[in-house]
């Protein structure tokens, strides 16, 4: 079967987040994000795609300052509240009744009941016709100790982070779920180059 070019998100599995923001009037502002990842390894920036009218971006724009948060599966039907087209003015911590969790570095308040939050400054804009390319560094993260080991890893088979698979007329939410194969970073360096190069950890 031969898909067109605009399906590659069908075949791709994709992270939730609900991103956090709060206007310049003051207006909480939340909505549910795939299109987001780290910037390679060990940096401390992610990026994340936005449609140029969206109010996630807007704020952004007018603050600086953003909040990823990550839910477990079981808050699927407030993703999909914040999913709706409320207009700017419309506080969607409310309509979701989601409880604010206060930030230590930025203004915009996290959501209590995620299993992390990633609190973000703006760092660049790549603007486009259609879309814009956010970069935000990590000034703050923090997760839930129930489900963190102390090495900062997550037991996603008990913290069920919410993720999706999406299709022609919907998607399915998801969650991640091991495949029995445990790899070492050391895997990924052979013969010579083992003993002369360096080994990428997510810590370093």
């Amino acid at each position: 079967m031969i898909l067109r070019p605009s399906q590659r998100e069908q075949v791709l599995p994709l992270p939730v987040a609900l991103i956090s923001t709060v206007s310049g009037g003051g207006v909480r502002n939340v909505a549910p994000w795939s299109n987001i990842t780290p910037i390679l390894r060990p940096l401390d920036e992610i990026v994340l795609a936005s449609w140029i009218k969206r109010d996630t971006l807007e704020n952004i724009r007018a603050t600086g300052e953003f909040v990823v948060n990550i839910p477990q599966a079981s808050m699927v039907e407030e993703v999909m509240v914040c999913a709706r087209n409320y207009p700017p003015e419309v506080d969607e911590f409310e309509e979701a009744g989601l409880a604010p969790r206060p930030s230590a570095k930025v203004r915009p308040p996290g959501i209590d009941g995620c299993l992390a939050w990633m609190e973000c400054v703006l760092s660049e804009e790549i603007a486009r016709e259609n879309y814009s390319l956010v970069i935000g560094t990590v000034v703050h993260l923090e997760v839930d100790d129930r489900y963190f080991n102390d090495a900062g890893e997550m037991d996603f088979g008990r913290a069920e982070p919410l993720s999706v698979m999406l299709g022609q007329e919907g998607m399915w939410f998801t969650r991640p779920v091991r495949s029995g194969r445990f790899a070492r970073y050391t895997e990924m360096v052979t013969g010579r180059y083992a003993t002369n190069q360096s080994i990428p950890h997510p810590e370093r």
